[in-house]
């Protein structure tokens, strides 16, 4: 599978790549916890099938550590028991956030009072700017058709 457009190869989409990737790095300077963005991003990436990002983060999340049981597990989080009560709200609110065109309610109230009760208002600005940002990239690269598997862990660390 061939990509259908190189956009770091073209200079204005280079250019909106690191300010894209600018926003990321805020985001990961925050509060909000390190396993809980890569879960996050991870379990966005999946409901948006975006082979790229998927690759990305659950590369990047293994680098640092994250065990493989819970990469394994993001998509069946619900079912199962290696996350906590406050990565729980952050995943519900990912697919909440990820799926809003699916339910005609958006983030439901529940689940904003489950992100409430574990985040500050630090980490859930961190939090839905994350969700908003996730998704943006895994529609960048699904239009192009970027595809997953040759991704390796630090790769974008010069955009900064």
């Amino acid at each position: 599978m061939e990509p259908r457009f190189d956009l770091l190869g073209n200079d204005l989409g280079a250019r909106i790549a690191k300010r894209i990737y600018a926003v990321a790095l805020t985001i990961t300077d925050s509060a909000l916890p390190q396993a809980t963005e890569n879960l996050v991003m991870l379990r966005a990436s999946q409901i948006n099938g975006c082979g790229f990002c998927v690759d990305y983060h659950t590369k990047d999340a293994a680098s640092v550590g994250e065990a493989a049981v819970r990469l394994n597990l993001v998509a069946a989080w619900r079912e199962s028991t290696v996350f906590t009560d406050a990565e729980r709200a952050a995943l519900a609110l990912a697919e909440e956030g990820t799926r809003i065109a699916d339910g005609a309610g958006g983030v439901s109230d529940e689940t904003w009072e489950r992100v409430r009760a574990h985040y500050d208002d630090d980490q859930i600005v961190a939090l839905v700017s994350l969700v908003a940002m996730i998704n943006a990239n895994n529609r960048l690269n699904v239009i192009v058709r970027n595809p997953g598997g040759s991704y390796e862990p630090g790769q974008f660390a010069d955009m900064a």
